[in-house]
């Protein structure tokens, strides 16, 4: 029987608060799924974790929780970004464990330059904000600015997420380890896993969807591109996501050439 938990993963600095209510209209088209959005450490419920300064360190630490919720594989994958990283991680390490997953512009050194993976036009607005910021809310207002192209309110929900950072800080030194996590890992030489779909935006501001396409075509997973959403699809166009899931999931969706 096809695994019917789905564990959701975000990126760089985001907490499981940050799906908003994607979980819950994930289940809604998906009658009869599980869905478990975990933080990885140093975000969210585990803000006060050291974040592990390596992709490997974060699988396992996602891993560790699921066997504290008694949760046992195979399960399915959903992932942003930072989290996508260590969803191949996880594929790659333990295949058996992940039935299948759904890749969210992402990236991988050695497929992709620096300048790719993060694009030049942020780089002042990062550090600036990284170095002289101590305001949450004009913090998630940039992060928002960053990722986001197409969600209607971006102030009040920037207003929101302050309210999360507060309770729930991610501290700079976590922020630095994973940006450190990140900035080093290296793809696999190998396809890690058969049964994957990339999903990329291809208004991404923040990383070039050149890197999704990348991996897409070296591992011959199927890729589908939103024209207009930014960096966080869920967010952007969530019900786009579900139906290109539904279509990979009823073999709808081919392999590049």
């Amino acid at each position: 029987m096809p695994a019917t938990r789905w564990i959701f993963l975000r990126g760089l600095i985001r907490q499981q608060r940050h799906w908003e209510d994607f979980p819950e209209r994930f289940k809604a088209a998906f009658p009869g799924v599980d869905v478990i959005p975990l933080d990885l450490p140093g975000n969210g419920s585990l803000y006060d974790r050291h974040s592990p300064t390596t992709i490997a360190g974060m699988v396992e630490s996602v891993r560790r929780q699921l066997h504290q919720l008694n949760i046992q594989g195979p399960v399915n994958v959903l992932a942003l970004s930072l989290g996508a990283m260590t969803a191949v991680e996880w594929m790659e390490q333990y295949p058996a464990e992940v039935e299948r997953a759904v890749l969210v512009n992402t990236s991988l050194r050695g497929m992709s330059r620096f300048s790719e993976r993060l694009r030049p036009s942020n780089y002042m607005a990062l550090l600036r904000d990284l170095l002289l910021n101590r305001n949450p809310l004009e913090h998630e207002r940039l992060i928002l600015d960053l990722t986001t192209n197409l969600y209607p309110d971006k102030d009040a929900l920037a207003r929101r997420w302050a309210g999360y950072a507060r309770e729930q800080p991610t501290s700079r030194f976590n922020l630095l380890r994973q940006i450190l996590a990140a900035a080093s890992y290296h793809a696999p030489d190998a396809r890690p896993h058969e049964h994957v779909l990339i999903l990329q935006s291809l208004a991404d501001q923040f990383v070039d969807p050149v890197c999704t396409t990348r991996m897409a075509e070296a591992w011959r997973w199927p890729v589908a591109s939103h024209p207009t959403a930014g960096h966080d699809l869920p967010l952007d166009d969530g019900d786009w996501l579900i139906a290109k899931i539904r279509q990979w999931l009823n073999g709808e969706m081919l392999c590049p050439r």
